[in-house]
């Protein structure tokens, strides 16, 4: 007797079946929308259908989300504003004590008959992108000649000393960066008023101030500000903190390792400063005699003083002369160069010869009290 199922429990194509197909089919459809992107528009309608959908699903979590950020907007603020109302009261304090300050200071520098401190103006810039030379730790900022700016002008932010304008273009303009290993600032530490250079070290994370005596008073922590004395930086800016202090007995100096105040590499708006200074240029050096008395030898005239040689031949004993010798300096002629001496009778000879003719020139004189 045959079997077969019932109508009611009549099963389709077998599960291996089924599932070869929805295997190539869906090859099918990941080949053709890789090569021929024909399911883009099935997908722009899905996602168009199902963002309501989304949205809906994500709005418990965006409530959530939005609540917790208020709260946390809402605190940072509230402490953010009380931070600045404390900074705006010391700021106010500061900017009174200041006006008081600048006050008397000018009423002592008219009292006293002194200049006035030179006048620094700035120029906000911006930092376009750094140089191609990695060895080097310098950047460009968007302004130029054309702005105002001129080569040597110290670059600061509201930290404190950046750079030094190297460079100037029409529009744009090299900044040398205070960790370059070839720039060099004068300082002095705050704590003593200690002046000294601080430069720049290969590795451009540090500074290095030289020049430090052992027995310098110099403690970790001091902070270093420009000392005005070159006529290029302003004095009173920040410059550096001292962080280590190595005191070696057999070197004269002592080797002081700082930190830049300044985030000499974090920092993206600038401040150019175009510091005028009114103190009067040094006056040229004088030369002294001794180059005045060897620069006259050499072109063969006499001297400044107007001194001949005979004045430089009277020489203390045990002393130099500067001009030529002089004969009693020369030494004694040898044996050897002397003309060989005459024999006595040529000598006798030749005086009884020379006698009569000196006898005949001269005219005869008359005895005393003898008549004419």
């Amino acid at each position: 007797m045959e079997y077969s199922p019932p109508p009611l429990f009549k099963q389709g194509p077998s599960a291996l079946a089924r599932l070869l197909f929805f295997v190539v089919l869906a090859l099918a459809l990941l080949i053709s929308d890789a090569r021929f992107q024909t399911l883009e528009i099935v997908r722009g309608v899905l996602g168009a259908g199902l963002y309501p959908l989304q949205r809906a699903a994500l709005v418990p979590r965006d409530i959530f989300m939005g609540a917790a950020d208020l709260a946390v907007t809402s605190a940072t603020l509230r402490s953010e504003n009380d931070k600045l109302r404390t900074k705006d009261l010391q700021l106010s304090q500061q900017a009174n004590t200041a006006g008081e300050l600048a006050a008397e200071n000018a009423h002592l520098r008219s009292l006293l008959q002194l200049s006035q401190r030179a006048t620094t103006q700035s120029l906000p810039a911006e930092i376009q992108y750094d140089t191609r030379d990695p060895f080097t730790q310098k950047v460009v900022i968007g302004r130029g000649a054309q702005q105002g700016i001129q080569n040597g002008s110290p670059v600061v932010n509201e930290d404190g000393v950046i750079g030094q304008v190297t460079r100037v273009f029409p529009l744009q303009a090299e900044v040398t960066l205070l960790t370059d290993k070839d720039q060099a600032v004068p300082v002095q530490i705050v704590r003593t008023g200690l002046r000294s250079v601080i430069y720049g070290t290969p590795k451009g994370d540090t500074l290095d101030l030289r020049f430090v005596p052992i027995s310098a008073d110099v403690q970790t922590g001091d902070e270093l500000v420009t000392s005005g004395l070159d006529g290029v930086y302003p004095p009173g800016l920040p410059v550096a903190k001292v962080m280590r202090v190595d005191k070696q007995a057999d070197t004269a100096f002592a080797r002081v390792v700082c930190v830049p105040v300044a985030p000499v590499r974090g920092a993206r708006q600038l401040l150019v400063l175009h510091y005028v200074n009114d103190v009067p240029a040094r006056p040229p050096e004088e030369p002294d005699a001794a180059t005045t008395a060897k620069e006259a030898k050499k072109k063969g005239g006499k001297p400044a003083d107007g001194k001949g040689p005979a004045d430089k031949s009277a020489a203390r004993p045990g002393e130099k002369a500067t001009g030529d010798k002089t004969a009693a300096e020369k030494p004694a002629a040898k044996p050897a160069d002397k003309a060989p001496a005459k024999p006595a009778a040529a000598e006798k000879k030749s005086a009884a010869e020379k006698k009569p003719a000196a006898d005949k020139n001269a005219k005869p004189q008359a005895a005393p009290g003898a008549k004419p």
